[in-house]
């Protein structure tokens, strides 16, 4: 009886082995992506050398990834140039652009105004301001800077390219009244929120002080039409909010990440590189693929699309 009883319990127990295991269904995990970006900048459309052909390569490349982008950050200088250019070389650059995106690209673009987008016939501030309402006609933006939420991240776009002081070109900066708006946006966004920040030119970047011989008589030299004159200013506002985590840029056609005080700046090459004659120094045509995850983090790539 003891053995029969041994037998029959082996036998049960090598049932219960087979039998199929319930589980509780899997809840979605803190770092799950909730967002992939494609951030497009410095395109520099213009007739003849194959622009408008690179940026359909571009569009094409992102829209057929496997995993394909939620929307496009364009990050300005989306066409050749502007300044001191007659009339209708200008229009003829933005309409071969905008026949380009209506064309081959089916996503939701973000956009925001670079040096190169705004028609200056002369260089005062009312030719300045002119030409930057003219871009943000293009563009079809309210106004230069702005937000948006998404997916649990919140999204500030930023112009920073201002006038200089004497009406001349321009500089990397926010003006007053910008500054004054960012403030605001910063302290109403919930400290749990994730941040991620855009400008053409750079908050902060390692790439400014290697584009050329920029070190004379014993110092660097770094322009502030480079990398933003208030960068000293906006670090230290930046730094009273650590849900900020990633800042973006282009204009400069280099790539380069920068972290500082926990948050990430990021230098996302060109689609053009060197203005649609190859690389810019090291750095291809190309562009930046950002992915976002609902725990404040998230993964950037430079991708080539040749």
């Amino acid at each position: 009886m003891q053995r029969r009883q041994l037998l029959k319990g082996l036998g049960a127990l090598a049932g219960a082995m087979h039998l199929p295991v319930l589980t509780k269904a899997a809840e979605p995990t803190v770092n799950q992506r909730v967002l992939r970006i494609a951030h497009l900048t410095d395109v520099h459309v213009q007739p003849l050398i194959g622009a408008a052909r690179g940026l359909e390569k571009c569009l094409h490349h992102l829209q057929n990834l496997d995993i394909k982008p939620d929307f496009i950050f364009n990050g300005g200088d989306s066409i050749m140039g502007a300044h001191k250019s007659p009339k209708d070389k200008f229009t003829k650059q933005w309409s071969l652009f905008q026949d380009v995106i209506s064309s081959e690209n089916g996503l939701e673009i973000f956009p925001c105004i670079g040096n190169h987008d705004i028609w200056c016939e002369t260089e005062n501030a009312r030719s300045f301001n002119d030409g930057k309402k003219w871009a943000l006609d293009e563009y079809q933006l309210a106004k230069p800077y702005y937000s948006f939420s998404r997916n649990g991240w919140h999204f500030i776009v930023l112009d920073s390219v201002q006038a200089k002081a004497d009406g001349s070109w321009y500089t990397g900066a926010i003006d007053e009244a910008q500054m004054d708006w960012l403030k605001k946006e910063l302290k109403s966004v919930p400290a749990a929120t994730p941040v991620f920040i855009m400008s053409h030119i750079p908050i902060l970047s390692a790439s400014v002080f290697l584009d050329g011989k920029n070190y004379r008589n014993g110092q660097w030299n770094v322009p502030g039409s480079w990398m933003h004159e208030d960068a000293a200013e906006l670090t230290d506002l930046f730094y009273q909010f650590k849900n900020i985590k990633i800042a973006v840029s282009g204009h400069l056609h280099l790539l380069d990440k920068v972290e500082y005080n926990g948050i990430t700046y990021c230098c996302n090459g060109a689609v053009s590189g060197a203005w649609w004659f190859g690389s810019y120094h090291q750095t291809g045509p190309g562009y930046a693929l950002i992915d976002l995850f609902a725990d404040g983090s998230f993964k950037t790539e430079y991708v080539s699309y040749r």
